[in-house]
């Protein structure tokens, strides 16, 4: 890394830090661009020249909030025996994590960004701060490089179809069914009146997918997965 990355880096974690500090401290809804900045010792006029504005300086910031879930993937999934049971993990896995932080997720997967934005976001946050990725979770990589959350989804039940146990034809309906049920939970959870925990939302939506795998011809002894952390 050059002294030009090394001075880019410096800066980001400077802002970066402040900004988790004050969504750990007072919540997202509390972060500004002067209070940022007058925590990291800038100026405003030197924060934005690394963000676009308020919500990319929070997407970035929010980015720090995947490494748990990078970090478990693989304690999810190491122990799936073929791909189907790798899908079902990785649910499980997202799910909980997301719906821990689902202003965090929301923002990250469903946020006003262009997806070249984001993915040039998120390759450079990984660039710069690559020790947010422990080994294990390196091999989940591509897909953590990945913003559209239906892409994602869709590259996953692509290997199950590959081995069998869905038609390729039926990928594109499955693939939206299961993240429509996940951006309903999602939202219900960002929801004032939000009644479910973390615990029953998980359930709620493995539920869900579950159904939509049997109604496209799965069946019941193939749908096994880890029971939630």
């Amino acid at each position: 890394m050059d002294n030009k990355e090394l001075q880019k880096k410096r800066m980001l974690s400077y802002f970066l830090e402040a900004t988790n500090k004050i969504i750990e401290e007072e919540g997202m809804d509390a972060v500004t661009i002067r209070k940022v900045a007058n925590l990291a010792g800038y100026n405003s006029a030197t924060l934005y020249n690394y963000f676009q504005n308020l919500n990319h300086l929070l997407f970035f910031a929010s980015l720090k909030y995947l490494k748990d879930y990078a970090k478990n993937l693989y304690s999810y999934t190491k122990n799936s025996k073929n791909s189907l049971e790798t899908y079902l993990n990785v649910w499980l896995c997202f799910s909980y994590h997301s719906y821990l932080k689902p202003e965090i997720y929301n923002l990250i997967f469903f946020s006003e960004f262009s997806s070249d934005t984001v993915n040039e976001s998120i390759n450079s946050y990984y660039s710069i701060f690559p020790e947010e990725l422990c080994e294990e979770s390196k091999k989940f990589l591509p897909m953590l490089l990945e913003d559209n959350i239906y892409i994602r989804d869709y590259k996953l039940l692509k290997s199950s179809s590959e081995e069998g146990f869905l038609k390729e034809e039926d990928l594109k309906d499955i693939n939206e069914m299961n993240v429509l049920i996940y951006r309903g939970m999602l939202s219900k959870l960002l929801s004032k009146n939000n009644i479910y925990t973390v615990e029953l939302a998980v359930e709620k939506t493995m539920r869900y997918i579950n159904k939509t795998m049997k109604a496209y011809g799965v069946s019941s002894t193939d749908l096994k997965y880890i029971h939630a952390k």
